[in-house]
């Protein structure tokens, strides 16, 4: 997904899809890349090269962090739904339904549910609202596919994340190899002149 300095245009559109994420520009002509103001010296355009990665790095971890979060979010969610369409099952009959609910770590306690049309969801923060079956599962139906959504996005975030990396450190090895073939150049002169 790198894209060479002479076709900046390109990239444009999908500067906007990745999450701002700034897209690496790989360096065709490294002669030409060193001669642009700001890359006075090797060593300062590595320092930039080396930043812009670590950037990239930070931005792999943060999206490596929501993207376990959401990994563990859609099973919760999957299995609160299951629940609710048990329970919706149930709700027109007069049976007690028999569970077994966590009450601390591997503690389970067994209870006896009567049927019922109103449940209560945790939404996050401490808060907990009741709702009718019908408007639970809408929401959790409505929060599985916008999980599901934002996981697929994630993924292409860290895919196209990736190919920034890359593009990084193939540009780092091409100015630091430019840097030593001028440095050696420059030693056979000054031997060549001492001579």
């Amino acid at each position: 997904m790198a894209t060479t300095i002479e076709s900046g245009n390109a990239g444009a559109a999908n500067k906007k899809k990745h999450l701002g994420i700034p897209e690496a520009i790989f360096v065709e002509d490294v002669d030409a890349f060193m001669k642009q103001p700001g890359n006075d010296t090797a060593d300062a355009v590595l320092r930039k090269l080396d930043e812009q990665y670590q950037k990239y790095k930070y931005m792999e971890l943060n999206l490596a962090q929501k993207k376990l979060r959401l990994k563990s979010q859609i099973p919760q969610i999957k299995q609160t739904l299951e629940i609710l369409r048990h329970m919706q099952k149930k709700k027109d009959t007069t049976d007690l339904m028999e569970t077994h609910f966590l009450l601390a770590d591997n503690v389970y306690c067994k209870a006896s549910v009567p049927p019922t049309d109103k449940v209560c969801l945790w939404l996050g923060a401490n808060v907990m609202l009741e709702y009718d079956i019908d408007e639970a599962q809408a929401l959790l139906e409505k929060n599985l596919a916008t999980a599901s959504r934002n996981l697929d996005s994630l993924e292409e975030d860290l895919d196209f994340l990736r190919d920034q990396f890359t593009t990084t450190e193939v540009n780092m090895a091409r100015v630091y190899n430019w840097d030593v073939k001028r440095r050696s150049k420059d030693n056979l002169l000054k031997s060549a002149e001492r001579s």
